[in-house]
């Protein structure tokens, strides 16, 4: 076993120990039997605007509208970073990049790095990630398994191109690559569906990032048929904006097969289900201007890659029967980095302080018990010429971009068009100080400073 397998299993062994010393760990079935289930459904590049239950009328998504009518929606759920491989680090290690060593999409999670997954496996948690797992690329010769990360089961991307292809030929599963045949939304439930339906008295730790509606525009022709004719497109032969919706309502209706698959088990009552997406809809060439057209981010300024609020303000519902208060909205604030520390609070477990996570535990506020405590969060983006960071505290935004810097009023102007920094100097210096300090924390500054 090598030093840093070594003090990351230690590490797990003393989080279960003070588990049991609490009394929350004495049996495998009795602690199944309390701790819930967790199912966290990912969506790649959809923007807060795409989401039906945010106000999108031009595509049905009838599962995602459930979702949102038997759980909660958070109309202020940040992610940690505007890039597909970074914001996922934030997620599985409840750390700021600046922290977790992925600041763009080639690093690779490093192996010191405990995850949700490695932390909920001494709970008695069965674990299993279904979709894109996207940590550095296969061409770089050598990257972290998601069996190396405290995932039991795993079946879908490793790599950033190959998570382009919605109807790819091969996929992983575990570390071998497969033959597969069909739409990418469907393969994913498929094996969601699957692992649902297999008997198991432990509780689970169920990830399934989607690959929809990310980069290539690609869509089932009969989803593309009910679009058709619906926008207006730049060539007619090739309905791209059509394809879009396609994709979106595909989506949903893979979330609605995962969801019945939870009824049919008699599994949804004790199972906590997260929806939202990695980061905000991308205006890049893949996408072919298709979210351009349909306003993917709106009502917000920004997309992908930027800090601004369309590209890291997230369409989010958690759903928990009887804890969650259902159909309700939050404008409780909400960032990528809580979900970790709340998950495992869910599941009797609290983060061991080696971890060092940035998160904090949001589960009173997630079950209408608790406001969000004021704090003040960041985001650090110097990369592909971007050169963008931010804090952020209750209403009041700071971004800088390069050496400027603005001060906006998230309630009064949620477009952040009319910089108020002349009005609130003091706060404008106050966010400023504090995004320098914490600038100044991060883990070897110069491998995140990737250009």
């Amino acid at each position: 076993m090598s030093a840093i397998v070594l003090q990351k299993e230690l590490s797990r062994r003393r989080a279960l120990r003070a588990l049991a010393g609490a009394g929350l760990a004495a049996s495998a079935r009795g602690a199944a039997e309390q701790r819930p289930n967790i199912l966290f459904l990912y969506a790649d590049d959809m923007g807060w605007g795409d989401a039906s239950f945010n106000g999108r009328k031009e595509w049905p998504m009838p599962n995602l509208d459930r979702l949102a009518r038997e759980g909660a929606v958070f109309d202020r759920w940040y992610t940690g970073s505007p890039l597909c491989a970074p914001s996922r680090a934030c997620l599985l290690t409840g750390k700021y990049n600046i922290h977790n060593g992925v600041p763009n999409n080639t690093a690779d999670l490093p192996e010191t790095e405990v995850t949700i997954a490695e932390a909920l496996r001494p709970l008695g948690y069965r674990t299993a990630l279904f979709g894109k797992w996207h940590r550095g690329r296969l061409a770089d010769g050598g990257f972290t398994h998601p069996l190396d990360q405290g995932f039991d089961e795993t079946f879908g991307y490793l790599d950033a191109r190959h998570a382009w292809e919605h109807f790819p030929k091969t996929l992983w599963r575990g570390r071998e690559s497969v033959p597969v045949s069909g739409y990418s939304a469907d393969l994913v439930a498929n094996e969601a569906v699957r692992f649902l339906r297999s008997p198991r008295r432990e509780p689970f730790f169920l990830y399934v990032p989607f690959i929809e509606p990310h980069f290539l525009v690609e869509a089932p022709e009969e989803d593309v048929a009910k679009f058709r004719g619906k926008f207006a497109e730049k060539d007619s032969n090739e309905p791209v904006n059509a394809r879009y919706a396609a994709m979106l309502h595909r989506l949903d209706a893979a979330i609605g097969r995962i969801l019945r698959a939870l009824d049919e088990a008699g599994l949804a009552k004790n199972t906590l289900v997260v929806f939202t997406s990695d980061n905000g809809a991308t205006f890049e060439s893949g996408n072919r201007g298709a979210s351009n057209y349909h306003d993917s981010n709106r009502p917000f300024r920004g997309q992908k890659r930027s800090l601004e609020e369309g590209g890291i303000r997230e369409p989010a519902v958690v759903r928990w029967p009887g804890r969650v208060p259902a159909g309700t909205r939050s404008e409780e604030i909400i960032h990528m980095t809580d979900v970790f520390p709340t998950l495992l609070a869910a599941a009797g477990g609290k983060p061991d302080p080696a971890w060092k996570v940035d998160g904090m535990d949001m589960l009173a506020v997630w079950t209408g018990k608790a406001k969000a405590p004021e704090r003040t969060l960041f985001w650090d983006f110097p990369i592909e010429g971007w050169n963008m960071r931010a804090a952020m505290r209750g209403d009041f935004k700071l971004l800088q971009i390069g050496d400027n810097r603005f001060l906006y009023n998230l309630k009064a102007d949620p477009q952040e068009r009319r910089t108020v920094g002349g009005e609130y100097p003091e706060i404008f210096k106050q966010l400023q100080k504090e995004l320098e300090s914490w600038l100044a924390t991060a883990v070897a500054p110069a491998a995140v400073r990737v250009p």
